[in-house]
């Protein structure tokens, strides 16, 4: 299918929405400067992920866990939203787009002006303790990382701090997912948006929704488990084929 006529069809598939979500992966925020984890040069690439069960009771892993996090900081620090971004935006507005559920945890969709963002693995703007749940600023935390403190801990209840993200091995928030499958389920229209679809449980959230009836479209640079479900497959730039479609609906 060539370009114009791909962009021609998610336009008028958009243009149908009345309740639709988008779901968004790492491919929405590398249009923004952040490497994929799992791609070359991604932090994934220079550590290798701490899993949860090893942080709680390891320091050596929660020293390598914050120096990841150092690093992953550093390349967030300053980032902006593209037009993939503000593009759901306005289609949320349009009363298109319910939610944006998103695996991300760069909290950009917020900084684009989402109003229903479901964060599905967390999020890196909050630093809290795994006990009590007291919350920091990351700048507060990577300042005392700096000044040598390679494992911060509470200084409340003294048990260890952490990016509350969702680290491999961590259950995920039963909240968010019942939320995010309730709307899936309602949905008309599925708009999967640079994810490559294969971590679960959060992947299955364009099936259930493809499976209750809604629309399947997948817009990835590669090929995903799940092109085969959908009623359109995109493999091209986020930002541009979003903002060539909303040029035919906006109006």
């Amino acid at each position: 299918m060539g370009r114009m006529n791909s962009t021609n069809q998610l336009a008028d598939i958009i243009s149908h929405a009345h309740c639709g979500i988008a779901f968004t992966g790492a491919g929405i925020s590398t249009e923004s400067g952040l490497a994929d984890f799992r791609s070359p040069g991604g932090v994934w690439s220079r550590h290798q992920p701490v899993m949860y069960d090893d942080f709680l009771r390891s320091h050596d892993a929660r020293v390598r866990y914050w120096k990841m996090r150092q690093e992953l900081y550093r390349e967030m620090r300053g980032m902006k939203p593209n037009v993939g971004h503000e593009i759901i935006v306005k289609l949320e507005r349009q009363g298109r787009l319910r939610a944006a559920i998103t695996q991300n945890i760069d909290g950009l969709h917020q900084d684009a002006g989402s109003s229903h963002v479901i964060e599905l693995h967390g999020t890196a703007r909050i630093v809290a303790c795994v006990h009590c749940q007291k919350e920091w600023q990351p700048d507060d935390i990577m300042a005392r990382i700096e000044s040598g403190d390679e494992s911060p801990s509470c200084d409340q209840c003294g048990h260890p701090l952490k990016s509350k993200t969702i680290s491999f091995g961590q259950a995920m928030p039963e909240d968010l997912m019942a939320e995010a499958i309730s709307l899936a389920t309602q949905a008309d229209v599925c708009l999967a948006i640079g994810s490559s679809l294969v971590v679960e449980p959060a992947a299955s959230i364009p099936r259930i929704a493809k499976s209750s009836g809604a629309t399947l479209v997948i817009i990835n640079r590669d090929e995903t488990p799940l092109d085969h479900l959908a009623d359109l497959v995109i493999h091209d730039s986020i930002g541009q084929t979003l903002r060539d479609a909303y040029e035919q609906i906006k109006d």
